[in-house]
């Protein structure tokens, strides 16, 4: 299995194929099921702990709340049907408009 970019893809098909599946045997088939709200929630909370731990600085544990974050942010999509090529396609669409080039205030 590759690890690059694709796993995204990847994950967002197993994602959807846990839609409906038993909340009793799938984390994800659980999340579904608690419905829009709390998968928004979950995805609040990971981005608080992400945010926290890259200002920490402790590596590991970014890459892991990263980890969590995006798989929260696959599942909102799931739930409100947003395929992620649709976001390939925006990401796409701003390279080259100078976002890359916006200095955030105070941060250099």
């Amino acid at each position: 299995m590759a690890v690059d970019a694709t796993v995204l893809d990847r994950l967002h098909g197993t994602i959807c194929s846990r839609r409906g599946g038993d909340p009793a045997t799938s984390r994800t088939a659980k999340l579904f099921a608690a419905g829009t709200a709390k998968i928004a929630q979950k995805l609040g909370e990971e981005a608080v702990e992400t945010l926290i731990e890259g200002m920490r600085g402790d590596k590991d544990r970014l890459v892991a709340e990263s980890a969590d974050l995006l798989y929260h942010l696959l599942v909102l999509w799931a739930d409100r049907r947003v395929e992620p090529a649709s976001v390939w396609a925006e990401l796409a669409a701003r390279e080259g408009s100078g976002i890359v080039d916006v200095k955030v205030k105070g941060g250099g």
